[in-house]
């Protein structure tokens, strides 16, 4: 399979990987058979599996330019990735009431949200930057797709999650919310501990040296 069915099939995998396991009764299940944290561990990682999957078939299909290859949109995924990755550590590290993530094993306090004074949805925020950078720097029409189809979902995501969340935690959410925002220009309060900043580090590092063996495009400007 190759061309432009790879890619949709890619694309249908990675869609279902991600509206299947959320449903409410099969997230139950899964959360009761595999635990909060490994529930978390297993979806994380399968998307991660799939989002590869899908990232190296955009690749290859077929090239309609869409967006010019200017030289200067090639700097936006280099200066947007270390944020990415912080946001993203920064977000797994903490309990999350609101959002996905949610690996900390520290409760939530309202009066110290950390990160999620920042915003809610840290990891659907590092999506949305990931895909907005790379949709700059990679302007053929698998990659407008798949780039701008990963950007619509954080932002309609954030929306539809707030609204959800509200819903169900009723007038808890006024209270547990109160110093949170939904993406703001607020510092962290506190600041994310120095193994985030670190471990987001190597993470950009790491990513950073795959790009060219994996995606088979290096990612320096």
């Amino acid at each position: 399979m190759t061309g432009w069915a790879f890619f949709l099939a890619a694309l249908i995998t990675f869609l279902l990987s991600h509206a299947i396991p959320v449903r409410p009764g099969v997230r139950g299940r899964l959360i009761t058979a595999l635990g909060r944290k490994g529930y978390f561990a297993a979806y994380s990682a399968l998307s991660l599996l799939v989002l590869a999957w899908l990232i190296v078939a955009a690749a290859r299909a077929p090239y309609v330019e869409v967006i010019p290859p200017l030289g200067v949109f090639r700097w936006a995924p280099f200066l947007a990735m270390p944020v990415v990755c912080w946001l993203a550590v920064a977000g797994l590290s903490i309990q999350n009431p609101f959002s996905f993530g949610g690996m900390g094993n520290r409760a939530f306090d309202p009066e110290n949200p950390g990160i999620l004074r920042t915003t809610r949805h840290p990891i659907l925020v590092a999506l949305m930057l990931w895909a907005g950078a790379h949709l700059l720097a990679n302007g053929s029409l698998s990659h407008v797709i798949l780039f701008g189809l990963f950007f619509g979902f954080a932002l309609v995501g954030m929306a539809l999650i707030d609204r959800r969340k509200q819903r169900e935690m009723g007038a808890e959410w006024t209270r547990l919310s109160r110093n949170t925002a939904r993406v703001s220009l607020h510092a962290p309060q506190p600041w994310p501990r120095l193994w985030v900043w670190l471990v987001a580090l190597v993470f950009f590092v790491v990513l950073f040296h795959l790009h060219a063996p994996v995606i088979g495009l290096s990612p320096a400007p």
